[in-house]
């Protein structure tokens, strides 16, 4: 379906012939046209479909068809990262370039001047806020910003805001705004906890679901089964001689994307590194020097996985196995966009094959193995076996490590004369009830002979020298246990530092 065949006012048109936007997604055609009847949706489409554009096109056009309060703030639109924040805002200036429409983004990690700058385009009524939830909270909370006239309300990559703790900010937010409002929700991925935030937040929302796409058939994908000591000699000897192509390598942990990043420069690559530990100028530079080609290698977390759209990028790296398949469908597709071609690879170590089997499993194929380097060795045998459920290769599982797992599956004693055991097992009793037996085991002592047994106690008792006679502890003097004697005199048994945490566990952290 064309956007020339949806009904849009004829100056928004002009934007989309001016971004030479023709062709709907599956996800625009099926979104737009609830969205610009005024309802609720709850959509779950996976990144890279046009959902920026599946929320912001009707938007703007109720904007134009509807009268709207120009002094103030109308919609808002939430962001997981500053990085989506900035794109989504940079496609709102050309979707409105020939529209009276006016926006601000509103994101951490600047100085002061910008704070000013954003707090300014609010009070003034910017007609479009798109904002992480972060900084959004905080000038709620510390300037006089009215949101009393907001008419939508959009979260995109919900599932992603949540993982990142933000919750309660939502909420927060939300508490902030009228009732009478039309909430859009945008998400990759449905978990529980989406739909329970949508049942609070929305009305009577229409479910769009475009299920998991695979990956482009341009994108040609290849594992290495390696040791995990074997990753970053085979990240070297990948990368050596590409210096021209653009790459991008994706690890899941922040520590992980800094040492890479240290390792690679010492090599004399033109590498960056994209994390949230970066200041936002940092961070602009990092993806600056990176489109322009002044470095070709970016190591980064997954804050680049989803909703950043940089061209030309010729490989993917996956230098640890994504959490889910939703997570391996964004990572590779940076690369082989636009039907071109690109080349996706996942260094697999011996914990992670069964993590990749799984998706393997759900793309149904089987990915091509790839040889190691002969300088590095040969790697561990491909061969993913699925854990029993509660048990874990590493300790996990009840607490049961591998050893007890291999007790646990060893055949059970039985007892009898030959083991040791001078008692028989009776018939269906449980190990319970034989640990309350066992004293009756033993022959009974004779009668009298506990009372012999105290009597001669007491009598070696009294042959002892007491060292402490002279001087009795309080504790002894008052019949107090003695372990008692070190507890502090308030009782109160916690560290001084314990007292000092103000650590909010539902806070979110920006990424």
């Amino acid at each position: 379906m064309k956007f020339e065949e949806i009904g849009f006012e004829d100056s928004l048109k002009d934007g989309l012939d001016a971004m030479n936007f023709s062709e709907m997604t599956p996800i625009q055609e099926k979104a737009i046209p609830v969205i610009m009847e005024g309802h609720d949706i709850i959509a779950c489409a996976q990144t890279g479909t046009g959902k920026t554009a599946a929320f912001l096109l009707p938007v703007l056009n109720r904007m134009m068809k509807f009268p709207h309060d120009p002094d103030s703030v109308n919609a808002i639109v939430m962001s997981p990262t500053r990085e989506l924040a900035q794109q989504i805002d940079q496609q709102l200036e050309g979707f409105s370039y020939f529209l009276p429409v006016s926006s601000v983004a509103v994101y951490g990690g600047n100085d002061a001047a910008a704070w000013e700058q954003q707090k300014r385009a609010m009070q003034m009524g910017a007609d479009f806020v798109v904002a992480t939830p972060g900084r959004l909270i905080s000038h709620i909370n510390l300037d006089n910003v009215d949101f009393s006239k907001v008419s939508y309300f959009i979260l995109d990559e919900a599932d992603r805001m949540l993982d990142m703790g933000f919750y309660d900010d939502i909420l927060q937010i939300v508490s902030k705004l009228p009732k009478e409002r039309q909430t859009i929700m945008f998400s990759a991925t449905m978990p529980p906890k989406i739909k329970k935030l949508a049942e609070t937040i929305l009305r009577d929302p229409v479910s769009v679901n475009i299920a998991i796409s695979k990956p482009a058939d341009g994108i040609k994908q290849g594992a290495y089964i390696c040791y995990e000591a074997q990753k970053l000699p085979l990240a070297r000897t990948l990368l050596k001689d590409k210096t021209e192509e653009k790459i991008i390598i994706f690890s899941s942990s922040k520590q992980t994307v800094k040492d890479l990043y240290r390792a690679l420069r010492q090599k004399g690559l033109r590498a960056g590194e994209m994390h949230s530990d970066l200041e936002q100028a940092a961070r602009d530079t990092v993806m600056l020097d990176f489109k322009s080609g002044k470095i070709n290698i970016l190591v980064a977390t997954d804050i680049v996985a989803r909703g950043i759209d940089v061209e030309g990028i010729d490989m993917v790296i996956n230098y640890d196995v994504p959490r889910d398949v939703e997570d391996y469908i964004h990572r590779i597709g940076r690369t082989a966009r636009a039907n071109k071609e690109g080349e996706g690879l996942t260094f697999v170590s011996e914990k992670d094959q069964e993590r990749f089997a799984k998706i393997e499993h759900f793309l149904e194929k089987t990915i091509d193995k790839l040889p190691m380097p002969e300088e590095l060795g040969e790697g561990p045998a491909y061969d993913p076996k699925p854990l029993k459920k509660g048990k874990s290769r590493h300790g996990g599982g009840n607490g049961r490590g591998q050893n007890n797992q291999h007790r646990n599956n060893a055949p059970k004693k039985q007892a009898s004369a030959t083991s040791g055991d001078s008692t028989p097992n009776p018939e269906g009793q449980s190990h319970q009830q034989r640990r309350r037996r066992r004293p009756q085991r033993h022959d009974k002592p004779a009668e009298g002979a506990n009372q012999q047994n105290q009597n001669n106690q007491q009598a070696q008792a009294s042959t002892q020298p007491n060292t402490q006679q002279g001087n009795p502890s309080s504790d002894q003097r008052q019949g107090k246990p003695r372990h008692h004697r070190h507890r502090r005199p308030n009782g109160n048994n916690r560290r001084p530092n314990d007292s000092q945490s103000t650590t909010n566990p539902n806070q979110g952290t920006e990424a």
